[in-house]
Parts: structure tokens; sequence; C-alpha cells
């Protein structure tokens, strides 16, 4: 069976705006909406509609729609993908109605949902190492401080001995739902039970450790691993080290702060370095030690007649890639120092050297 065409699903011409796409959208899915509207026919009526805007709604997959259409557009774009990063945030007031977020691929095309229950937070951490330690890695230990299970009920909250009865506000669904009327039209919304938590269940007695809340405050030290090559402002995530919860933990996610160097600027895995050299050095060449980010020194060749800020690379000198790859390089920028004070044989030395040299006009003219 063909699609129609996703312009003519929403009811609007080939060049409307992004209000017009949204207008058109919020007004079919208000009409179509299974919990609305018991038409047969209305879920994959609303399944369509939801299809066109995630489409017409993204810039870059409208502009492949309307330069293939929908046969060559439909090669390059599987269903899961026609719905990634769409953006259905705008209608969150619309979708809360019938008990459900913005994630409408996960609710009416088969996408995973994360279960009903109660899970962790996610927790965050910073940690701050030098240069040399981001170029050959680190260890870091960090102390963090969070909700763990309470050892005396294991999470459930409940005084050991004593059992879970069913919930009397929702009467063990886990959910109450709310009909409300606005002018002519009926709105019915679904929320987890607030008594319950959206368990369906209460807990005969509360424990006593934890009041029934299943967590005690904790503190664990953990040590990180820091990767070679780490770039300032890149997190480490820990799976599971967050906040511990019955039904799962959170995860912890460490920010990594790369201080600045003395000496070495960074840019992605290069590293720039400005060395000094002197007069004679520049004009007669020289070979020069050069200090590297591992500690060691690398040899470099002036050739003679270089000018100031001249920029010369060392390959494989800089920073380690952090994916495992080769390392960047390291860039050195020449500085000619021009001395302040010279003695009166220099004077006379550099006084032959430019009659030598012959009268050159600098100069533009």
């Amino acid at each position: 069976m063909s699609k129609r065409d996703y312009y003519e699903v929403l009811g609007i011409p080939k060049g409307a705006s992004k209000d017009q796409i949204k207008k058109a959208y919020r007004e079919l899915a208000l009409k179509y909406h299974p919990d609305r509207n018991p038409d047969k026919g209305a879920e994959e009526k609303f399944k369509e509609i939801s299809e066109a805007y995630a489409v017409l709604s993204d810039e870059g997959k409208r502009q492949q729609y309307d330069q293939f259409g929908h046969a060559g557009f439909d090669q390059r774009y599987s269903q899961e993908d026609i719905f990634r990063n769409a953006d259905f945030s705008d209608f969150s007031d619309l979708f809360s109605q019938f008990g459900f977020g913005d994630d409408i691929f996960s609710a009416f095309f088969g996408g995973s949902r994360r279960r009903r229950g109660e899970y962790g937070s996610d927790l965050r951490a910073q940690v701050e190492i030098s240069l040399e330690e981001a170029a050959k890695g680190a260890e870091r230990e960090i102390r963090v401080r969070k909700d763990e299970l309470c050892p005396k009920c294991r999470g459930n909250g409940a005084e050991p001995g004593s059992g879970f009865k069913t919930c009397q506000k929702c009467g063990g669904r886990g959910q109450v739902v709310r009909t409300s009327r606005m002018g002519p039209m009926m709105f019915r919304s679904a929320a987890p039970c607030d008594a319950c938590g959206g368990q369906g269940k209460v807990v005969e007695k509360k424990c006593r450790a934890c009041e029934g809340a299943g967590t005690v405050a904790g503190e664990e030290k953990l040590s990180v691993h820091i990767p070679a090559g780490i770039q300032d402002g890149m997190q480490i995530r820990l799976e599971g080290e967050g906040e511990e919860a019955r039904d799962g933990n959170g995860d912890l996610y460490v920010y990594v702060r790369v201080g600045p160097h003395k000496i070495f600027q960074r840019q992605k895995n290069d590293l720039y370095l400005e060395i000094p050299i002197s007069f004679s050095q520049a004009a007669l060449g020289a070979k020069i030690d050069v200090p590297t980010i591992d500690g060691k020194s690398a040899k470099l060749e002036i050739p003679s007649g270089t000018q100031s800020h001249t920029l010369f690379r060392l390959h494989g000198e800089g920073m380690p890639d952090v994916h495992g790859g080769r390392r960047g390089d390291q860039l050195v920028r020449v500085i000619v120092q021009v001395p302040k004070k010279l003695s009166q044989k220099q004077k006379e030395m550099l006084a032959q050297f430019d009659e030598e040299g012959g009268k050159r006009n600098f100069g533009f003219f």
C-alpha cells in the first residue's frame, strides 16, 4: 500500500511554515488520538499524522522528502529513523492528557519504554587533571555522597516481616485517571498514583530504618580511570554508580577539567609551543632541544636564515587520541630575540656585517 503525501496527510501546502505544521498537527492529534476517538482506524490515522509531522518538522528530513519523495525517502530512513530526534515537546500539554510524554514512537510504534518503577537518579562529579596527566592517562579517587539501598529492608520500604497491600487510591492499577471538560470536549488524563508511586501496592508497615523510603544517605569511594588523550570538558560515565533504588541505580557522570599549562597550548590533539632563539641561531642555523609533553626533549633543526615566528612541526609529539588513534603533532614557533644591550665589539661586528651585506631597502619604496 502506497503512502499518502505527508503534506496531504496534514492538510497543508508544500511551502507551509513551521507554525502551520505545528498547528495542523495539534488539531489532527486532538481529533484522532485513540484515547479520544473510539472509531476504528483512529489509531492508524494518529500514527500517520505523527509520522508526517516527524518528517516535515525536521528541516533536514523535510528537504530529503521534498527532493526524493516517498520512494527515495523510505530507502534512506526506517520508521525508527523517522522518529529519531523528532521534537514533540511543543505538545507535552496535549500528550499529558493521555498519560504519556512526547515519546510517540515508543508509545505507538513498538519502541521500548522504560518500565514503571523506582530508579535512582544520575549524579555528577568533577575532577581536575594536568595536561601531562591527560597525555598519559590518570587515576583519581573520588568520594560520592548518594542514596543507598536501606540495608534493613533492601529497598522495598517495608519493615522486615510485614508485607504489602493493594493501594486503596488506585485499586492496584498504579495510575489514577481524571476526566475534565473543556466546552463540549471531554479530556481524560492518566498519571502515576501519588499514594503508591505507580506501584499499585503499599507497605503494611514502613521500615523504621529508612521510614519507608527504601534508601538511606551514604557515601562511597570510587576509583576513576581517566584515559590518555581526554580533552577538557569530556565526561566519563560510570554505569550504576549513581543513586541507588529498588528497580535500578542511576549513573555517575564524571566531568574532567584539564588545567592550563605553563608553556603548551592544546588544539584538539596538537600542541603549540613558542621557543626563543638567538639572532645568530636564526642566521647561521642550529640544532636545539625542544621540550615535549612526555617530559623528554626532541631535536629541532633550525635552518640558516630562519625568520622570527616561523612555525615548525614535530610529527607525533602531540597528544594521543582518546579513542586510541595516532598522536597529534607538536608545532613549535621560534621567536628571534633581538638583544637589548650590545658591547662595543658586538656593535662594530654588526656594523661590518651590514656593510658587507650592502645597502638594502627594507621599506616599500
